[in-house]
């Protein structure tokens, strides 16, 4: 089938290639300013190509670095990205098709967590962490992600809950299966869309936070978002050594997004966020 390039569509085109360059120009001066030896990173020549040669040493560089703290994010955002996807959809098979009453009560109240600002919470959330004994840590890091990722987590299931036949549910219950048997037989296997979106989707918020992660946690235990914050904020900084620290440690959720990026579109193509 030919496509016909009118003037409406080539418009159209001319758009979104605008808007592709403007939100690809950082990338390309952190990138351009990775590959350059300090001694060539100004301000008026930093839209200029590297006239000494490409130094990767600079991501050598920023890797050692930032070693440690990436381990530590990863550390912390696998965990709490599956765990909060687990509970947001047991939640959400509960609140779909298991109704009880005050089930929208409950539902409201989990979706108020939401919209809670994190700055009015850390006073008593740091208490709390050294009630536990584990402020400082990463667990302490994964349960604060897992609990503020569950009302997101719960409303993207129960929406996509809500989709599925509730006559699968009954012929369940018919041949004798209880609550947990209906989501381990029935539901579970139907969730993999939704999972995707949720998994991709927490992965993404855990690795870029930076509040609770500068709050809850000390300099052994940094993550890679306020490990960059204080190279940033050091006395001399090696810009260029800087960058390149900056896309190494984009780089996870960037990877992420390309190759699992169409099974997010999928899961939000099969109802993982209607309503």
């Amino acid at each position: 089938m030919r496509t016909h390039f009118t003037p409406i569509r080539i418009f159209y085109y001319l758009i979104l290639a605008a808007m592709a360059v403007f939100f690809l120009l950082p990338v390309y001066m952190m990138l351009l300013t990775g590959v350059k030896p300090l001694s060539e990173v100004d301000l008026k020549t930093m839209w200029q190509l590297p006239t000494d040669g490409i130094r990767f040493e600079n991501f050598i560089a920023g890797f050692r670095q930032l070693a440690p703290n990436i381990k530590n994010s990863l550390s912390m955002v696998i965990p709490a990205a599956l765990i909060s996807s687990l509970l947001g959809s047991f939640n959400g098979y509960l609140l779909s098709k298991w109704r009880f009453r005050g089930s929208n009560l409950i539902f409201t109240l989990i979706l108020f967590g939401m919209f809670i600002p994190y700055q009015s919470i850390l006073i008593p959330l740091v208490r709390f962490m050294q009630f536990m004994r584990l402020y400082g840590d990463i667990p302490g890091l994964v349960l604060v992600h897992v609990i503020y990722g569950i009302p997101i987590t719960t409303l993207i299931f129960r929406n996509y809950y809500a989709t599925i036949s509730t006559e699968i549910i009954e012929a369940g219950r018919i041949d004798g299966a209880n609550l947990f048997g209906l989501y381990r037989h029935v539901v579970f296997p139907l969730s993999p869309p939704s999972f995707a979106v949720v998994i991709i989707w927490q992965f993404t918020q855990a690795w870029n936070e930076f509040l609770f992660a500068v709050v809850l946690t000390n300099q052994s235990h940094w993550p890679v978002t306020v490990a960059l914050n204080n190279l940033a904020g050091s006395q001399l900084v090696q810009w260029n050594v800087l960058m390149a620290a900056t896309l190494l440690a984009a780089l996870p959720t960037l990877l992420v997004y390309i190759f699992l990026g169409r099974y997010f579109l999928r899961g939000l193509m099969a109802g993982a966020l209607k309503g």
